[in-house]
């Protein structure tokens, strides 16, 4: 989609037009000049509001022309923020597309470098969709929305919401491939070509390298599997001084049928979605390496599938991290955090001062905080919440869930090695995050995103399509860029 700044004349332009307009609210109608009336009077009769996410298509008969006209609801002024925006813009962009309108023209009021990213960011997000396997592609999908024109909008916004967007949606076609396309050494494969692609370095360690490194927590997870794990590292470096040093780490799992506590049918269902973190990894660096920001970043994930097999770990067995720290196996479908339990020892010891992880970890934070909102765990107060703020910009729902309950802490420690691989079913989201704080570095801040919510979503809404989300991605390059801006 090619989208840019231009200032037009509503009553000249014969493709469609659409109009971002608040709750009650007639100031943006003003920019219709001469047609504000007609419009006005056909949205009445529609009972066009302008609440947040309505939107009403108009015709009218001008000179011989049907000029259409899409007006979109942002809610009531003082409510609307970015995301209003964003979530308009992509409800536009699937009608647009729904109606076979290829070149559209947008008024969305005064713009500014943050409102107009997130109008380029909602018009791509909402353009999505993954049909490479459908042989016969549904008719109301075979359009897309080439052009679009936004009305006083900021290039450098348009710029910078394009390559977030971009970014997301690769991410979102990634987690989409079915576990028979991507498996870890095809996950390894992407990690390459997207390095060599954008300059960024990249090493992949075999199944061999693994077990050389001490990783036997990713090395027992993955060899249940005729195919091997893999562990990536990429690295995005400045070119001058970098003014901070992180690592982003993501959970690869590139299918994950619990292993020998193998799932139900119902569970395995859409496990191909279980790499989403370090698919969000991935989309990040590729944002990254396109924005350059001042920061040196560390791509990390370890990729595997969590199969039952005679070569499968089992319950009971006790495992050495990279760290030297052992776990007890409580649960072979507890395997996430055992992967990343290398993954972050890895990611301490590269000098960084901050590393994020996210997982698509458990169901038990999907049952406390829902499909839609992701949790958060951090060791550093600050550092979590600056993480919340910038995610109620990014539309990227996070909730702050605690980490000092040492009672639960317990649970991790109960058995015969220095940790159990689960704390049993109450508070799982949180005692999964308190085994994942055991394997980060002494003075390294830490923040834990548990996406298994809202990496995937069953229905369609918004700017976002049933399947794969993207989640994370945003709002971890945002929170980059925003380093070098302090």
């Amino acid at each position: 989609m090619e989208i840019k700044a231009l200032n037009f004349d509503p009553e000249t332009v014969k493709d469609p037009i659409a109009l971002f307009v608040f709750e009650d609210d007639k100031e943006n109608f003003d920019f219709l000049g001469s047609l504000k009336d007609q419009v006005e009077k056909l949205l009445q009769v529609e009972n066009f509001k302008g609440k947040e996410e309505s939107l009403a298509k108009v015709s009218l008969l001008l000179n011989g022309d049907v000029r259409t006209f899409y007006v979109v609801g942002l809610g009531k002024r003082e409510k609307a923020g970015e995301e209003a925006y964003r979530v308009a813009s992509g409800l536009l962009a699937k009608r647009a597309i729904k109606d076979k309108v290829n070149k559209l023209y947008l008024y969305a009021g005064n713009l500014n470098l943050r409102l107009s990213k997130a109008i380029t960011e909602g018009a791509i997000l909402g353009s999505y969709k993954f049909d490479k396997y459908k042989t016969k592609k549904e008719e109301e999908n075979s359009n897309s929305l080439d052009n679009l024109y936004i009305y006083g909008a900021d290039e450098e916004g348009i710029y910078l919401g394009k390559i977030l967007a971009e970014a997301q949606n690769f991410t979102r076609d990634l987690v989409n491939e079915p576990g028979n396309i991507i498996n870890p050494i095809t996950l390894a494969e992407i990690a390459q070509n997207l390095s060599r692609e954008y300059g960024l370095e990249c090493k992949v360690y075999d199944e061999k390298e693994i077990q050389e490194m001490g990783m036997y927590a990713l090395w027992s997870v993955g060899k249940g599997s005729a195919t091997p794990p893999r562990f990536v590292h990429m690295v995005y470096k400045p070119e001058g001084e970098a003014k901070e040093k992180i690592a982003i780490v993501g959970k690869g799992l590139t299918f994950d049928s619990g292993g020998l506590n193998i799932k139900t049918g119902d569970f395995m269902r859409t496990m191909k979605m279980d790499k989403a973190g370090a698919c969000a990894v991935l989309g990040i660096m590729k944002a990254i390496a396109q924005l350059k920001p001042c920061v040196e970043v560390h791509g990390i994930f370890g990729a595997a599938e969590n199969m039952p097999s005679g070569n499968a770990y089992r319950p009971d067995d006790i495992i050495r991290a990279m760290n030297g720290k052992t776990i007890e196996i409580d649960n072979t479908d507890a395997e996430g955090r055992v992967t990343l339990a290398d993954a972050l020892s890895y990611a301490s010891k590269l000098g960084v001062s901050k590393i994020i992880d996210m997982a698509t970890l458990t169901g038990a934070c999907m049952v406390a905080l829902g499909e839609y909102t992701a949790g958060l765990f951090t060791n550093d107060d600050e550092f979590g919440d600056e993480i919340l703020a910038l995610s109620k910009l990014t539309g990227e729902r996070l909730w702050k869930l605690p980490m000092d309950d040492k009672k639960l802490r317990e649970k991790i420690k109960r058995g015969d090695a220095d940790l159990l691989n689960s704390g049993g079913r109450y508070g799982g989201a949180i005692t999964a995050a308190m085994f994942l704080e055991e394997f980060v570095g002494e003075g390294i801040k830490w923040v834990h995103m548990d996406i298994a919510g809202p990496a995937d979503f069953r229905e369609a809404f918004s700017y976002y399509s049933k399947g794969a989300s993207g989640f994370g991605v945003r709002t971890c390059v945002e929170y980059i860029l925003r380093i070098c801006e302090k």
